[in-house]
């Protein structure tokens, strides 16, 4: 609901808006919201929650969202017509006062869901204070189930959010930066409206496997940089080939950090995923990454 703040009003009822469409007024309960997700037979549901910026100054409100949405959790799971086949997911709320999290955690923890969110992240605090929430939260959260941190989808926000005791995410990034002709790469994020790339003949990626990336001679598409600048800056075909590559290429990065924690190389993996984002050069590493990394026993400054 954050997208539809400046339009809603929210209630211990539920969350009255007007529709983005045509303003008509609309109220969205927990138990609607649990009907539309029964009605369509999604595998996860999310609980209808009371969000509240993470920046925002208000402490009062902010302890208000975090006990409503441990009420309104009651009311979506009395509410849930196929708890056999439907996974309903709790919602941590609290903002970045750590206590309110905790508190959050404890509450949800009792109800037993299938998985746990933290939610409310994502909404413009310091890379320090997320950390914080998301390591605090998933240290008090049981071990057999998924924890899902809602609206994250940086590479370097997943690679440390799994080191910090995250599994699941998602977010519009890697679709709606394709928008503006973004390619996610293994080095970076390059712009390829950019008019250098105008004769650049290498893959968006080298190594990526996506169809976008791959040779014709390997079942892919095998289109270049340059391609990709001539469409992007032209037509909506540029974005739609940079969504695919985009979202392959988190979809591969998830992958790639399963099989290193399954192997139990989760710290060699993640000191060579920020040597090839940076080059090598550690000078270049943000505070906020070695600091969170340091706190599970990982230095990635050591040689």
């Amino acid at each position: 609901m954050v997208s539809l703040l400046e339009l809603a009003t929210v209630t211990e009822e539920g969350v009255r808006f007007l529709s983005p469409h045509d303003r008509s007024p609309m109220l969205l309960t927990p138990e609607h919201s649990i009907s539309l997700q029964n009605s369509i037979g999604s595998d996860i549901m999310m609980q209808l929650d009371d969000v509240i910026a993470t920046t925002s100054p208000d402490h009062a409100r902010i302890k208000e969202a975090m006990y409503r949405s441990i009420r309104w959790l009651d009311r979506c799971i009395a509410a849930h017509k196929n708890p056999e086949t439907q996974n309903l997911f709790c919602i941590i709320q609290g903002g970045l006062d750590l206590e309110l999290r905790k508190q959050c955690c404890k509450e949800m923890v009792k109800r037993d869901t299938p998985g746990i969110a933290i939610g409310g992240l994502s909404g413009g605090e310091a890379k320090e204070e997320y950390c914080k929430v998301v390591s605090t939260c998933t240290s008090m959260l049981p071990d057999n189930k998924p924890r899902y941190v809602m609206g994250v989808g940086y590479p370097e926000d997943l690679v440390v959010s799994v080191a910090l005791g995250a599994d699941m995410f998602d977010c519009v990034w890697p679709t709606r930066t394709a928008r503006f002709g973004n390619a996610i790469t293994s080095t970076g994020v390059l712009n390829l409206r950019h008019a250098s790339y105008s004769d650049d003949f290498s893959p968006v990626d080298p190594g990526c496997k996506c169809t976008i990336c791959r040779p014709t001679s390997d079942g892919g598409l095998g289109l270049t940089r340059a391609y990709i600048h001539h469409v992007a800056a032209k037509e909506t075909a540029g974005a739609h080939l940079l969504s695919i590559h985009n979202v392959h290429y988190l979809l591969d990065l998830m992958r790639r950090i399963r099989e290193a924690i399954i192997a139990d190389t989760y710290p060699a993996f993640l000191r060579q995923h920020f040597l090839t984002l940076h080059a090598g050069d550690k000078t270049k590493y943000p505070t906020w990454i070695v600091d969170a990394l340091r706190s599970v026993n990982v230095d990635l400054m050591e040689d």
